[in-house]
Parts: C-alpha cells; sequence; structure tokens
C-alpha cells in the first residue's frame, strides 16, 4: 500500500479559528481526517503531521524517505522564504505536491512568490480544504506513472 505523508506548516494548527474568511472554518483535524479516509478510499494510507517549527518539518521530511512515496505539504510562511525547507523536498526525491487553501496569487505580494515550488510536482492552491482532497487525487496520479 501507497504511504502519503500530509505535512502542514506554522500556524496551520489555527485552521477553523484563524482568519475563516480566508481558511475556512473547518478545523485542521476535520480536514486531515477527510485527506485521511479519501486516501483509504483511494487504497493508500496517510500519516499527519504540523509543526510550527521549520526545522521538525525538515526531520519530517527527512525521515518520509524511509517511510513514504509521496508528499503533500502546505507549507504556510515557510513557501515564500524557506530554502532549507525547499532543499529538503529537493533531498528526498519522493513526488510532493504543494498546496494551499487560499489563492496565493491573488494575497499580499510577498505571497505570490513559492521557493518550494520548482522543487514539487505541482501546486495546487485557492479551493480551500478541497485543495487537500485535490492534491490526493494528484498524488495517486503521480504514483500510478
Amino acid at each position: 500500500m501507497k504511504k502519503i505523508l500530509l505535512l502542514h506548516g506554522p500556524n496551520l494548527n489555527l485552521t477553523g479559528s484563524r482568519e475563516p474568511g480566508i481558511y475556512g472554518r473547518d478545523s485542521l483535524a476535520a480536514i486531515n481526517e477527510e485527506v485521511v479516509l479519501k486516501c483509504e478510499r483511494l487504497g493508500m494510507a496517510c500519516s499527519v503531521f504540523q509543526s510550527n517549527s521549520e526545522g521538525a518539518l525538515i526531520d519530517r521530511l527527512h525521515a518520509a524517505m524511509d517511510d513514504c512515496d509521496a508528499i503533500i505539504i502546505n507549507a504556510g510562511a515557510y513557501t515564500h522564504y524557506s530554502y532549507a525547507l525547499r532543499d529538503a523536498i529537493s533531498a528526498v526525491r519522493l513526488p510532493t505536491v504543494e498546496v494551499h487553501m487560499s489563492n496565493i496569487h491573488a494575497r499580499e505580494e510577498f505571497r505570490h512568490l513559492s521557493v518550494i515550488a520548482p522543487v514539487c510536482a505541482g501546486s495546487i492552491a485557492g479551493f480551500g480544504k478541497n485543495s487537500y482532497l485535490l492534491a490526493v487525487d494528484a498524488v495517486k496520479a503521480l504514483l500510478e506513472e
């Protein structure tokens, strides 16, 4: 069975209460549950990890080389400036899909640049929690190639 790592970066633990007009009212736990269930329906396992710490995210990415087949990542604000996270994604060499609940290109200018996008298979943004569910479909397709 293929195993997916769902990785959430800083402040995503506040999803559901933080700026619900942008990020929606569903809690991160509820979103995770939907993603895990969808993965199971598609014959994949899914582990979930969230941290506000860049180092912890990098450590989990490194560990993914041993226990995962693909990654779905919402790096939060690290998307825009963490070259360390970018290098970790590149180093693990697993198919990775970047996710954002909001349309980062329709927000503040500093959010328009993703330093991780060039090392990801693709990016999905602007569909709220459905961005994660679309990423599951994308990962499934990548693993079947």
